[in-house]
């Protein structure tokens, strides 16, 4: 899958961009989107047939312009999504207001956004949605809970959307720890140092869209070169920590 078109959300660093990166070095025309315009714009400058379109996710105008820009679409990437508090409380003492927010940036805007660009994707002969999972969505991690059930709930969606669009590919893709802002951010004053850069996980993805197995849920640990593609549907296992 190298001519196409690709939406990228929460393009402008980390796991979002290092994607858009590797999609624009294929021949990709990605419409790359980020709250912080000009962190999204210096990110991308120069990549080929990259577009900037800062915005945010969870505004109804935004979506509709992204999707008339992309004007036709064949991989839509849901990476945008909210971590919440940091240090990260616990249930017991999470404030409702801050789970609403990680709520809406996680789950919502992603399925308005898909709703709009649905009939893009049908016209696609290679019509893909990708949302971003993680091991919180299936493992009980302490001060998780907001994070891992909003990743659960997309999880869910993912999965929906693929009994319910069976013409398309529907992959909820777990790419592990990776050292990014927002990992940093769930571990404030420790040493990250060690988790991957993303740029060593969209490999994986990659081998994802080229294989383009069954919908379902698939972890970059199980998605190796040269490995077989798991079954689709296949239940993640721990990945260590969070991504």
């Amino acid at each position: 899958m190298t001519d196409m078109t690709a939406i990228v959300t929460g393009a402008g660093q980390g796991f979002g961009l290092a994607l858009t990166a590797a999609l624009a070095a294929r021949g990709t025309t990605v419409f790359a989107c980020a709250r912080d315009g000009g962190r999204l714009r210096a990110a991308t400058a120069g990549l080929p047939g990259v577009v900037a379109l800062p915005g945010d996710v969870t505004d109804p105008r935004f979506r509709k312009e992204l999707v008339s820009a992309a004007g036709r679409l064949d991989l839509l990437v849901h990476n945008a999504g909210e971590l919440g508090p940091s240090p990260l409380p616990v249930l017991g003492r999470y404030p409702l207001d801050a789970l609403r927010g990680v709520l809406e940036t996680t789950v919502l805007a992603p399925l308005a956004l898909t709703q709009l660009a649905l009939p893009l994707l049908r016209a696609s002969a290679t019509g893909t949605v990708i949302t971003l999972s993680s091991d919180a969505a299936v493992e009980a991690y302490p001060g998780w809970g907001g994070y891992g059930s909003s990743k659960a709930a997309l999880d869910q969606l993912a999965a929906v959307l693929a009994v319910e669009e069976p013409a398309l590919r529907v992959y909820a893709f777990d790419p592990g720890d990776m050292r990014t802002a927002m990992h940093q951010r769930a571990f404030p004053g420790e040493d990250i140092s060690d988790r991957p850069e993303p740029e060593s996980v969209t490999p994986a993805l990659l081998r994802l869209l080229d294989r383009r197995p069954e919908s379902g849920r698939y972890r970059a640990a199980d998605l190796s070169d040269g490995a077989p593609t798991p079954g689709a549907g296949a239940t993640a296992q721990p990945a260590g920590s969070t991504t």
